[in-house]
């Protein structure tokens, strides 16, 4: 491959990704796609894209999902040959599985010095399983989506790098990717009848649709925060009331959208052999091996409005459980579930919040009470394989898109400690106004309310689930160069009217040792609010 070639493919991956409206690019920069930076400078300085340039491939790639993922367009993700590929593997997952636009353009060796020991040279087709590929820029119509992920690897010969002058005329020959929508084609609407006591689940990023569902038929609305349902008539406490029989148990089907797995009551009712489950879906977005019981449909419809006492028993249930959980954050203010309400609470209208997957989520779920229809907040979690890796990156990604009243993200101690070179940021490169705030339990909380956290396994939990690491969260920013105060839980509030722009770090210090016994209270007093039930 000659010298010309190498930049000609940079010059023509360019102007395909230009006619395909892409806006953003990141990059982490090496010797092989030296004329793909080449291009993608050339662009930013045109004022054609706006380049992210990152030194971590696995931040770069969660960089490219948090960007992908509000602005719903197809974001690159650049990188050179060898271990390099590998570390975008992380975000590749989560994008493949929850459906976002990344495209890991990644350089390679010419084919002929694979399987010799070439420095930098592996086998970098496929290596991403699952995901669309292509070794041709002309091919990327087929693997670049902004509703799935893609893979463009290109075989870059030496030379790599000249003084060219970089046109940016349109190339007339160039195709549209568009937007998210353009790829829903219509499907089926199926009508659903009216008579079986029904629930409305709406999982991560299910949208407005099982809002409007509900609302239509008179249906519970079970929605997560991430769900982009959860306004109106949402039951705030929905998981509380799937673990309390009497009610719960009288579902006879229920009606499932996006992608639920943010908790097992959800789960065990979704598994549930007597109930039916319509899911607007596949199986890829529904939690559990479906029974002979479950149905996938395109789209769903109600006929007219069902009998309101249904509906009625839920949102009176509901308002005794918001009573009894408003009671006893009165009584733990030094709750992480406390801290999930004084930053739902703080989120503007219009305003974005990204949250770890791990407990904070779950903690926003129990206490964040549902949004006015109109003032919408756009509530964000890596849940297409709910890990914590990332996290950072992927709120400064979600903010640097998004055109919002403000940028919040919520995450524990160990999630931003996994994630925290996404602060990382050079002093020439975009950045957000963000703020993050961490609750510092020094270790895995969630650890606490799962069969590991139990007494039995005590000698054991700390070191091998709770995983303390004693981090100073405060050195630790400095060191990047990142604004970071720590306040007590009493004082975030104050601290979250005031934020000091830019990027910042709020840390709030919890403990820890009382996590299991709270999550036993919350139970409790879920019990006594519907003890006449």
């Amino acid at each position: 491959m000659s010298e010309q070639r190498s930049i000609g493919v940079a010059r023509r991956l360019l102007h395909a990704l230009l006619g395909h409206h892409v806006t953003d690019v990141v990059l982490a920069p090496g010797s092989r796609s030296a004329p793909l930076a080449l291009a993608f400078h050339a662009a930013e300085q045109a004022g054609r894209i706006r380049l992210h340039v990152r030194v971590d491939e696995r931040e770069a790639g969660f960089l490219a999902l948090g960007l992908a993922r509000t602005s719903h367009r197809v974001v690159p993700v650049v990188t050179t040959s060898g271990t390099a590929v590998a570390n975008l593997h992380p975000a590749m997952l989560e994008a493949l599985h929850a459906g976002v636009g990344v495209l890991a353009v990644t350089a390679d060796r010419p084919a002929r010095l694979r399987g010799t020991g070439a420095n930098q040279t592996t086998v970098q087709p496929g290596i991403f399983p699952g995901v669309a590929y292509t070794d041709r820029v002309k091919g990327l119509l087929g693997v670049a989506r902004p509703d799935a992920p893609g893979h463009l690897n290109l075989e870059l010969d030496e030379p790599l790098v000249e003084s060219v002058d970089w046109s940016l005329d349109r190339d007339p020959d160039a195709l549209m990717l568009g937007r998210v929508g353009s790829w829903r084609e219509p499907g089926v609407l199926t009508t659903l009848d009216l008579g079986p006591r029904t629930v409305v689940l709406a999982g991560d990023d299910s949208g407005a649709r099982a809002r409007v569902l509900a609302r239509e038929a008179g249906w519970p609305l079970l929605a997560e925060p991430t769900s982009g349902s959860r306004t109106g008539g949402a039951l705030s406490t929905y998981r509380l009331l799937l673990g309390h029989e009497p009610l719960a148990g009288r579902v006879e089907r229920v009606v499932s959208f996006g992608h639920p797995t943010l908790s097992r009551p959800v789960t065990r009712l979704l598994a549930r052999a007597d109930v039916d489950v319509v899911h607007v879906g596949t199986q890829a977005t529904f939690p559990v091996p479906a029974g002979p019981r479950v149905t996938f449909v395109d789209d769903v419809a109600a006929g007219s409005v069902d009998d309101p006492a249904w509906l009625q028993e839920w949102t009176d249930a509901d308002a005794r459980v918001q009573r009894a959980v408003d009671a006893l954050l009165a009584d733990h203010p030094d709750s992480g579930l406390a801290v999930a309400r004084t930053v739902a609470e703080a989120l503007p209208p219009d305003g974005l919040l990204v949250v770890g997957a791990s407990q904070p989520i779950r903690d926003l779920d129990v206490v964040a009470r549902p949004w006015t229809v109109g003032e919408r907040r756009y509530v964000v979690a890596n849940r297409g394989l709910a890990g914590i890796d990332g996290t950072v990156s992927t709120a400064v990604g979600a903010a640097l898109a998004r055109d919002s009243s403000w940028a919040l993200a919520l995450m524990g101690d160990l999630t931003f400690l996994h994630g925290s070179n996404g602060m990382l940021i050079g002093p020439d490169e975009p950045r957000p106004d963000l703020t993050v705030v961490v609750v510092n339990d020094d270790g895995g909380a969630i650890f606490s309310t799962l069969e590991q956290g139990g007494p039995e396994h005590a000698d054991a939990f700390e070191r091998v689930f709770a995983t303390p690491t004693g981090a100073d969260l405060g050195a630790l920013c400095a060191g990047y160069r990142v604004a970071h105060r720590r306040v007590e839980p009493a004082g975030l509030a104050a601290a979250l009217a005031l934020p000091t722009g830019g990027l910042e770090v709020v840390e709030v210090v919890l403990r820890r040792d009382d996590r299991r016994a709270l999550d036993a209270a919350l139970r409790s007093a879920t019990a006594a609010a519907l003890a006449d039930d």
